[in-house]
């Protein structure tokens, strides 16, 4: 099936979306603002630059969109053109996730991947539901986890 935009709206679109302060990272940072955690935002010096630190609590947050990393939910499928193009290219972000994960673990980093399907679309969270399963995770000093919408 053909593209439903000409290349060069398709092209504009594809610019705009945002790899860095997106709409669900904003929303996690400030609701974890509010409790009194403080964080780092994309520390260059740990592997994959996560998109939240809590150094106190030796804690890494990354915030994942469904598509971009190739989540098995509701959120995610494979684009029908340039197919090859976008197998590659998630695989290769899926591939590197893992790597980085696996890194920050062996510094002694714990890692919780929050899903973009557990804040928007059809299997969201509440957001206090959403941000109490972050708390808790960082105050029981749990290995690395993830958060995914809810069936």
């Amino acid at each position: 099936m053909a593209d439903v935009f000409d290349k060069e709206t398709r092209s504009k679109n594809m610019s705009r979306i945002r790899a860095k302060d997106t709409k669900p990272e904003l929303l996690i940072r400030r609701e974890l603002h509010k409790r009194g955690y403080r964080y780092r935002l994309h520390r260059a010096d740990l592997p994959g630059k996560p998109d939240m630190v809590l150094p106190k609590f030796r804690a890494v947050i990354e915030i994942r969109g469904c598509f971009w990393h190739g989540h098995n939910c509701h959120l995610f499928k494979w684009p029908k053109s340039r197919s090859e193009f976008w197998e590659r290219k998630i695989n290769q972000n899926i591939v590197r996730d893992k790597a980085n994960t696996k890194k920050l673990e062996e510094l002694g980093w714990r890692v919780l991947t929050v899903w973009e399907c557990s804040i928007k679309g059809k299997t969201r969270l509440g957001s206090t539901q959403l941000i109490e399963r972050i708390v808790d995770w960082i105050v029981a000093n749990k290995n690395s986890s993830s958060i995914e919408g809810e069936i």
